[in-house]
């Protein structure tokens, strides 16, 4: 009898399992190879196009922090490459931003005529009703407050890191499954 209740509890357990979304998110690096730079006049409009950014992707701007930075701008800000009062400034030289909710991301490089040259690029992370399904996960930066017509959000555009194509699921998927894992190994023991 005994026997029969853990395969129950297996059988459930299964079932709670494979009813998980599973979550994942894509790190896009912007620029791809090229990076965030003035050099060599990348498209960054053309290359935020040919992506798809979901909520839980990464985005990360690789670049030589004595010639750029990022700055992350509203709507309006970024159209005229007004700087005077960024949503945030970034100046690492390898940002890494989470995508934690849908909306334009708009971010451009302060130093003065670099925007005006085309550093700039509008991440776009539409809403799951607008899309098919697809991967998408917690963010793990801060975000910034919520969208008005002249804000933005961290967004996401680079390719995936952890030098494999794999996506990186989420950390608290991650967690959730370990602890269930736990939890059901337990009963098992019991």
């Amino acid at each position: 009898m005994a026997c029969d209740n853990r395969n129950m509890a297996l059988l459930v357990f299964v079932v709670f399992l494979a009813t998980l979304q599973v979550t994942v998110g894509v790190v896009h690096i912007v620029g791809d190879a090229t990076g965030w730079t003035t050099i060599g006049g990348f498209n960054y409009t053309a290359w935020a196009a040919s992506k798809s950014f979901h909520v839980g992707d990464t985005i990360v701007f690789n670049y030589n922090t004595a010639f750029h930075n990022v700055m992350q701008v509203g709507h309006l800000s970024f159209n005229s490459c007004n700087v005077t009062s960024p949503l945030a400034t970034y100046t690492s030289g390898k940002d890494s931003i989470a995508i934690k909710k849908t909306g334009h991301y708009y971010y451009l490089c302060g130093v003065p005529g670099h925007c005006q040259s085309g550093q700039k690029v509008d991440i776009r992370v539409p809403t799951r009703a607008s899309i098919s399904p697809s991967p998408g996960g917690a963010g793990m930066s801060p975000s910034p407050s919520p969208m008005t017509s002249d804000s933005g959000a961290p967004g996401s555009t680079p390719t995936v890191i952890p030098k494999s194509n794999a996506p990186v699921p989420s950390k608290g998927l991650s967690a959730l499954v370990a602890l269930s894992l736990a939890g059901f190994a337990a009963f098992l023991a019991v």
